[in-house]
């Protein structure tokens, strides 16, 4: 990865990762979304990668890794995802901290590093939010899973993944004891309000999320 700038680096996890909970076309537009950057910024850095072989991209079209782009975003991804679950489990971080503080250090550690965090955590496939992480060899298996939102009322779930992009978010679900394996209990809440109402078996209580919460959370069904 050392001979990767920083920036492709982000470029290339940025795309992959948009692309792995969602069909939608990947376009500038969403990539300068999520990079946090403005639109010529954008436009430059895919004619970058596109140079270097690592995506393709039309006029005003989707931008999509080649072989090469997808296994250097592979790479990050895994170190991305190993790092968050050394912090949490090494280093006694909760799951709310660790995105930031891995986007800084996934560039700063080498590859043997990454190796090591690995053997130690013992092969982790999971990482603290549910996502999974990728093999040495780019191979991994995603969990079974569909938002919250498009799981019609009632229901019983099982908690798979958490969307880890908004802190406050993660802070809320774990006040209420919602975290990964949980089993919830769904029911419709008031019409017209686009909620519903879950019962969490670990807590025993009810709560009302709106479509902020149901989005960021990925749940298979269970008996």
């Amino acid at each position: 990865m050392s001979e990767l700038s920083a920036s492709t680096q982000n470029y290339l996890k940025a795309i992959w990762a948009a692309a792995e909970w969602s069909d939608s076309p990947i376009t500038a537009t969403v990539l300068a979304e999520r990079l946090g950057l403005k639109m010529p910024t954008v436009s430059e850095g895919i004619r970058k990668l596109q140079k270097q072989n690592l995506v393709t991209h039309t006029p005003y079209g989707s931008v999509q890794l080649t072989q090469d782009g997808r296994n250097y975003a592979l790479q990050m991804v895994r170190r991305h995802r190993l790092i968050e679950t050394f912090l949490v489990e090494t280093l006694g971080y909760s799951w709310d901290e660790v995105h930031e503080e891995a986007e800084h250090l996934e560039h700063a550690v080498s590859d043997l590093l990454v190796e090591r965090i690995d053997k130690l955590l013992k092969h982790p496939t999971r990482d603290p939010h549910g996502d999974p992480i990728p093999g040495a060899d780019g191979s991994f298996t995603p969990p079974d899973a569909v938002q919250l939102t498009l799981v019609p009322a009632p229901a019983k779930v099982q908690v798979e993944r958490i969307a880890d992009d908004d802190p406050e978010l993660l802070q809320y679900f774990l006040a209420c004891e919602i975290t990964i394996g949980s089993i919830l209990n769904i029911t419709d809440g008031a019409p017209y309000s686009g909620t519903v109402v879950v019962e969490c078996k670990d807590a025993q209580e009810e709560i009302t999320l709106g479509r902020t919460a149901t989005d960021a959370l990925y749940v298979s069904h269970t008996n």
